[in-house]
């Protein structure tokens, strides 16, 4: 009972086609991809924002103790 086959994959997937259809299925997985896309580019515009440019940043002076 707790194992899954091969035959009861393909059996669920059957009825999920007959159920939704093929076309509703295409448009479901575009749309998906194109959320995963848009996540992806999402967090790569966040990490490149949080990252300071090393060649835009200004030497930091050096301080010398002086008595």
């Amino acid at each position: 009972m707790g194992e899954i086959s091969i035959t009861k994959l393909l059996v669920v997937g059957v009825l999920i086609v007959l159920l939704f259809g093929t076309k509703k299925l295409r448009t479901l997985g575009g749309d998906l991809g194109a959320a995963i896309k848009g996540f992806k580019k999402a967090m790569n515009d966040d990490d490149s924002a949080t990252k300071p440019a090393s060649g835009n940043e200004a030497p930091a002076e050096r301080l010398s103790n002086k008595e």
